[in-house]
């Protein structure tokens, strides 16, 4: 899709591919990508690399699953971040995996821990970490490294903005002593009720954008309304690039 590999998968096959990952003793990232993320390495080679290296890069958004199931995917199916994260945390109560949260604003990864046990009883939260909105200076990383190791978490979400949270997992995947890093985006702040939830029929219709541009307008305007027209587009000239040349192939004018 526009040069990025968006896994062709629906919730329960992102969560199967997940735990195959930890059973079978495979390291490696988690991407929860939806348009931003796809018109963000239009532009940005690395991020595309990036997010082309992911153990899998699950589609966060209405728009990527038609697309994907206009290309034949009709199995294919959105993969909510924060309903991804609560899909996980059942099942890594079932297999006995750790877990750690690393992101969100002061406080917010240690609300998301109490709401997360008293939903799932449990669930074993290892720890938790805010970042600064910073890089982290090498203390720090030594900080964080030190912790993670002597926790080593089967499971670190990020939780982080795009594409922050998909270069963070990149470079420390080889730094930190943990098994499965998976990058979430809002999915802590939906899940503390920091931003609100849209009901069911927006996320349906694919409008789940505008109702989150309503609530940080400031914050939000050119991802939505810059980013998605252009995906647009470039979705209308792939698909009718894709279209004429099964025509040559099919009159033989492509030979």
């Amino acid at each position: 899709m526009l040069g990025v590999g968006v896994s062709a998968v629906n919730m329960e096959e992102a969560v199967s591919q997940l735990r195959f990952a930890l059973d079978s003793g495979h390291r490696g990232y988690v991407c929860v990508t939806g348009v931003h993320g796809v018109m963000e390495a239009q532009s940005d080679q690395d991020l595309r690399n990036i997010l082309n290296s992911s153990l899998l890069t699950a589609p966060d958004g209405m728009p990527t699953v038609w697309i994907g199931r206009l290309q034949g995917f009709l199995r294919m199916r959105r993969v909510f971040g924060p309903d991804f994260m609560l899909r996980v945390c059942g099942m890594s109560c079932r297999k006995g995996y750790t877990q750690f949260l690393y992101g969100g604003n002061e406080g917010v990864a240690e609300q998301l821990r109490n709401i997360l046990i008293r939903r799932f009883p449990t669930l074993r939260i290892v720890g938790t970490y805010t970042p600064p909105f910073r890089p982290l200076t090498s203390k720090e990383q030594t900080s964080l490294a030190t912790i993670v190791a002597h926790l080593k978490p089967d499971i670190f979400w990020v939780g982080l903005s795009t594409p922050k949270q998909e270069r963070f997992m990149s470079e420390y995947l080889g730094k930190l002593d943990t098994k499965i890093m998976v990058g979430v985006g809002a999915a802590f702040d939906y899940l503390t009720g920091t931003i609100r939830d849209a009901p069911p029929w927006v996320k349906t219709a694919g409008l789940q954008w505008l109702h989150r541009l309503m609530q940080e307008p400031r914050r939000l305007w050119r991802r939505y309304l810059i980013n998605n027209p252009r995906f647009l587009l470039k979705i209308a000239l792939q698909l009718t690039g894709v279209r004429e040349y099964r025509l040559e192939r099919e009159t033989g004018r492509g030979n």
